[in-house]
C-alpha cells in the first residue's frame, strides 16, 4: 500500500476542485490570481519545511502508506500534494466566506447581495440589489430599496 496516502491526497484535491467549480470560489473566480496565490503559498510552505529540516525540527516519518520518493532531503513527494491541498482548502474557505458573509464596510465596493432564490447569492454586477444596512423591514431615506 505504498501509494495510499498520495491517493487520499489526490481524492481530497479532486474534492476541492469540484467545490471550487461548483461555487466559483478560487480558480473558477479568477484563474490567474488563483494560480499565483496557490504557487506562492506552496513555495512558501516548502521553504518553511526546508528551513525546519535544516534546523532539525522537521523530519520524514516512515510509513508503509507513503511512496518513499523525496523531492528534497526529508521532504517526501506527498508533502507537495499536502501543501497544495492545504493552500487550496484555505483559499476555498476564504472564497466561500468572502462571497457569503456580509462585510461591515459601507464603501461602494461592498458586496452586492440578492435575496431572490433564482439569482445567485453573490454578484459583482452593479445591477444586483444591495443588502440593506438598516434593520429588517426599515428603509432609510435615499436608500435604493
Amino acid at each position: 500500500m505504498p501509494f495510499l496516502y498520495l491517493i487520499a491526497l489526490l481524492i481530497a484535491l479532486t474534492g476541492m476542485v469540484l467545490l471550487d467549480r461548483r461555487f466559483r470560489l478560487f480558480f473558477w473566480l479568477d484563474p490567474r490570481r488563483a494560480a499565483v496565490v496557490l504557487v506562492v503559498g506552496v513555495f512558501f510552505f516548502l521553504a518553511w519545511d526546508l528551513a525546519g529540516v535544516s534546523l532539525g525540527v522537521f523530519f520524514r516519518g516512515e510509513t508503509d502508506f507513503m511512496t518513499g520518493l523525496q523531492v528534497a532531503p526529508e521532504v517526501p513527494l506527498e508533502e507537495v500534494f499536502f501543501l497544495t491541498l492545504l493552500c487550496y482548502l484555505t483559499m476555498n474557505v476564504y472564497g466561500f466566506a468572502a462571497a457569503r458573509l456580509p462585510r461591515r464596510s459601507s464603501s461602494p465596493e461592498a458586496p452586492r447581495w440578492s435575496s431572490s432564490p433564482e439569482a445567485p447569492r453573490w454578484s459583482s454586477s452593479p445591477e444586483a440589489p444591495r443588502r440593506s444596512s438598516s434593520p429588517e423591514g426599515v428603509s432609510r431615506p435615499g436608500s435604493p430599496e
